[in-house]
């Protein structure tokens, strides 16, 4: 019984949270950058930018192409598998709209299977692409769409269920996905395979920004202006070992979130979509999510400042606040943010 745990936990760990956060590394260098080159592109002297952007769009293969050398790279199997994956990744994104998942789950099979046959010929410059790109292939076939096609019905039913429940679908929303964000399991892999949405979408990215502005300002004591850029711009994560060690110190940025959640769906009427949305802050992708979401719906001062108040100010004054309290109680000590830099 504790083989079968101990072997169902790599498992979990190598095909779920490895493989999943290089997904994420994939979608950055592809449908997100997209984005960020999409918004740039908008300003003067940038345009030329728009053609690249054509290349890495939503419907190009390439993005499943990164995603399917990613998730391999997160396998680290051998180069040839490696390469191999790449047409898995394709296959799996573009059959009957498989998307991300798809590309994500052609690349896992395929990737794990011939990493099995890697080796034990002489003739892997052969077998091992062979064997890769086939069974990726037919797991983007007969697997892929189908998860594809739940995880999108399960993120209708979120967008669907935050638009006539704002405020508990706001607090929820918010507060999960802030939480995935500083776990380890990759809260923008996540965002876009459930193609989340609108006000979802924008409780979300409030979410995540409460966890990477708040501790950013919450441990600035600790870690000063490396930390503070290395958490509000880059991830929380960087704190998962300080909250494994002292999990209160949670509390305060995930508070934030689940107070600014609500406020995001209802007052302020935040929008965002699945690219931006597990991202918060980092690199500013959640900001120009937004920018893209709410692009008409007012003028462009005032979808700024909302984002200013959302994902920036709001979540370093609420959080400061709730870490100082629970500093003078006791419950934070000095050094229980501290960063290994």
């Amino acid at each position: 019984m504790e083989k079968f745990k101990l072997f169902a936990k790599k498992i979990f760990k190598r095909d779920f949270i490895d493989a999943l956060s290089a997904m994420a590394l994939g979608l950055f260098a592809s449908l997100i950058i997209g984005l960020i080159l999409s918004q740039l592109s908008k300003i003067p002297g940038l345009t030329f930018l728009k053609e690249f952007t054509e290349i890495i769009s939503s419907k190009s293969p390439v993005v499943g192409c990164t995603i399917g050398v990613a998730v391999a790279w997160g396998l680290k199997v051998t180069p040839l598998t490696m390469f191999s994956s790449a047409a898995t990744g394709a296959f799996g994104y573009m059959y009957m709209g498989g998307g991300p998942v798809g590309a994500f789950v052609a690349a896992l099979i395929g990737a794990e299977l011939g990493n099995l046959v890697a080796g034990k010929t002489k003739l892997d410059i052969l077998i091992v692409p062979i064997v890769t790109i086939v069974a990726g292939s037919i797991a983007g076939k007969f697997v892929g769409p189908f998860i594809s096609a739940f995880m999108t019905h399960l993120g209708s039913v979120i967008n669907s269920a935050t638009t006539l429940m704002p405020i508990p679908m706001g607090i929820a929303v918010a507060t999960l996905m802030g939480m995935t964000l500083s776990s380890p399991i990759s809260s923008a892999a996540i965002a876009i395979s459930l193609n989340m949405s609108g006000l979802a979408a924008g409780a979300a990215t409030v979410g995540c920004s409460a966890q990477m502005i708040g501790f950013a300002v919450a441990s600035f004591r600790e870690n000063k202006t490396g930390g503070l850029i290395a958490q509000g711009l880059g991830t929380s994560k960087l704190q998962l070992p300080n909250i494994l060690r002292r999990p209160l110190i949670w509390i305060p940025p995930t508070l934030a979130g689940a107070i600014l959640g609500p406020l995001s769906t209802t007052v302020f009427a935040m929008k965002n979509n699945s690219i931006g949305a597990g991202m918060g802050t980092s690199g500013f992708v959640g900001q120009f999510g937004t920018l893209a979401a709410m692009e008409g719906s007012a003028p462009t001062y005032i979808i700024v400042l909302k984002i200013l108040l959302l994902h920036f100010i709001a979540p370093a004054a609420l959080t400061l606040l709730f870490s100082e309290i629970m500093r003078k109680k006791g419950l934070i000590k000095e050094g229980d943010m501290k960063l290994k830099l």
